[in-house]
């Protein structure tokens, strides 16, 4: 079973860059997915999370009508499309999953985790 990400990279405040997660080893449509973000010097934190049925997601209040998680589960890749990005979205974003199929805000729940991709957002 292996996660991963790519799509980070060094962007200006206000860009865009969009995330993306392979999973390979099982169907993507039969599990829970989030991502997480995690900046130096700080503890890991919420992203968003997707359930397993109809794509109904949830966003921390950060990220909340500039994020946007969707998945393609033929591809087996969920993508995480990142919008207006401010300085204080910088950080190491990672993807996990979990056989919850709902919405899911604790990590504790994740079973599967990539290595994750940087983000850094700066002028």
């Amino acid at each position: 079973l292996q996660v991963a990400e790519s799509g980070g990279g060094l962007v200006q405040p206000g860009g865009s860059l969009r995330l993306s997660c392979v999973v390979s080893g099982f169907r993507l449509a039969e599990y829970g997915l989030g991502w997480f973000r995690q900046a130096p010097g700080k503890e890991r934190e919420f992203v968003s999370s997707t359930n397993a049925g109809n794509g109904f997601a949830y966003y921390s209040d950060s990220v909340k009508g500039r994020f946007t998680i969707f998945r393609d589960n033929a591809a087996n890749t969920v993508y995480l499309q990142m919008n207006n990005l401010r300085p204080e979205d910088t950080g190491n974003y990672r993807c996990a999953v979990t056989s919850y199929q709902q919405v899911v805000i604790t990590e504790d729940a994740y079973e599967y985790w990539g290595q994750g991709t940087q983000v850094s957002v700066s002028s």
